[in-house]
């Protein structure tokens, strides 16, 4: 029987078992590092929301509302990361350093165009900005969210920057660089924070200033030491960048079609976001603190799919195609049993960490509530909806995706959950009904697309 399941997936005949790309040792020295620093990166803006919170409902809620906007902008840079992943790993699966190389130049040049110029608009537009996504909400909360999202910008192209560099080293199986220079930045980010908001009283200023230097340190190490020549791949002489537009549309042809996936992502829960706003601030509050446990409990799921692009492109680039099934399927049972640990682990620690984050009682009892539903309909749909998709993305498969992602993210996620608030008067608990929808529909589909075998038809290089 599961002979015949396996057989289904992948021809475990084509795989030479004593001569895997990856052995599990391999895998694990890839994904524990990224499971680390994606938690390090999540725990920055829960530290600046937690730390925050002694200010005020008013300051937790600026912090929470621009940050899904910051979330937003995020996710463009790390699908253009994406791209470089699969472009530099394919190179490297099938030895050519010098076109990775190349290709990676052009990686950095476009993400820093891109990056300043989302930092220009944001500076000169960001009153507008704010009161078309957040509408009409109370005074005080705009006012700090004007301050978070002025300083917040200035950090774009560091954090564009630092995605390039981290994609750079997990391209060629490097995870635990990026790891490091995460652990000693999130270390910055909560000094800084102690001093700016507790010692010299600056509130969501102190917490947006601590971000900003601690992602402006990421970026400057990062490519101090890409520019270091014992490694596959190595960025240095900047100013001698020249734009090679062939190269450059052949990484947004990966980078824009999983960009505009994450971007109606993070846009609609903009919308969602909006809808909650008019909610109260005990709503706003609630959503806020679930919207970082349940980014915690994804983390080491997400991270192992951040791992399978690296594994499957350079499978891929090797002309590995039955081995790149193997690893999806094989990996997509390893993000399973990480999303039950952890959805679990984050349900012991709601009510101790509402606690620590002083929330109003009736926030508290909202998100404990929301917690509880996550846990139950996660483990459910989860990791069939999104992890084989980041190895089929690996293998060129971007617009299925795309199309895919952003049907479902409209029709389920963002139009069950006006209706479910505007019509029938549900409380915040709507936003997760809609995501549970929108979850199951992709993790049906995505099975489908990848039993099909027509991701893997695709060339990139």
């Amino acid at each position: 029987m599961l002979a015949a399941i396996r057989n289904k997936l992948y021809d475990a005949s084509q795989i030479d078992i004593n001569n895997k790309l990856f052995t599990n040792k391999a895998l694990w020295v890839l994904l524990i590092p990224i499971m680390v620093e994606q938690l390090l990166n999540s725990f920055m803006g829960m530290a600046d929301t937690m730390m925050v919170s002694s200010v005020g409902s008013a300051a937790i809620s600026a912090v929470s509302l621009v940050d899904s906007i910051n979330a937003l902008v995020l996710q463009v840079f790390s699908a253009m990361a994406a791209g470089a992943v699969i472009v530099c790993s394919q190179c490297l699966g099938r030895g050519d350093e010098k076109r990775c190389n190349k290709a990676a130049r052009q990686v950095v040049l476009a993400m820093l165009v891109i990056s300043v110029s989302l930092m220009l608009i944001g500076i000169g537009a960001r009153k507008p900005l704010l009161h078309i996504i957040f509408g009409n909400i109370e005074a005080d909360v705009m006012d700090n969210s004007m301050i978070y999202f002025l300083i917040s910008v200035v950090s774009y192209p560091f954090m564009a920057l630092f995605n390039a560099g981290s994609a750079f080293y997990r391209a060629s199986g490097n995870s635990k660089f990026p790891m490091k220079v995460s652990i000693l930045s999130n270390i910055l980010n909560i000094i800084g924070n102690m001093i700016l908001i507790f010692v010299f009283k600056m509130g969501v200023a102190g917490a947006a200033l601590s971000t900003l230097l601690s992602r402006a340190f990421n970026a400057i190490i990062i490519f101090y030491f890409l520019r270091k020549p014992k490694q596959a791949i190595v960025i240095k002489d900047y100013f001698k960048i020249r734009p090679d537009f062939t190269l450059i549309a052949t990484i947004l042809a990966i980078g824009v079609p999983s960009g505009i996936e994450n971007g109606m992502f993070q846009f609609g829960k903009l919308m969602i976001q909006s809808t909650v706003s008019e909610l109260g601030t005990i709503a706003i509050a609630a959503q806020a603190m679930t919207n970082i446990l349940e980014n915690v409990n994804g983390i080491a799921a997400a991270s192992i799919g951040i791992g399978l692009m690296t594994v499957v492109g350079q499978c891929m680039g090797a002309g590995r195609k039955e081995e790149a099934k193997y690893y999806i399927v094989k990996l997509t049972g390893y993000a399973e049993v990480a999303i039950i640990i952890s959805c679990l682990v984050v349900l012991i620690i709601t009510k101790p960490v509402t606690a620590l984050a002083r929330m109003e009682a009736q926030s508290a009892r909202m998100c404990f509530e929301m917690v509880v539903f996550i846990t139950i309909t996660k483990p459910i749909s989860w990791a069939l909806s999104f992890i084989p998709a980041y190895g089929m993305r690996a293998a060129g498969d971007v617009k299925f995706s795309m199309i895919l992602s952003s049907l479902t993210m409209w029709f389920c996620r963002v139009a069950l959950c006006v209706y479910l608030c505007k019509v029938w008067g549900f409380g915040p608990i709507a936003v997760w009904i809609g995501m549970f929808a929108d979850w199951t529909i992709r993790g049906i589909l995505f099975t489908l697309r990848f039993l099909s075998g027509k991701w893997a038809e695709h060339s990139i290089i």
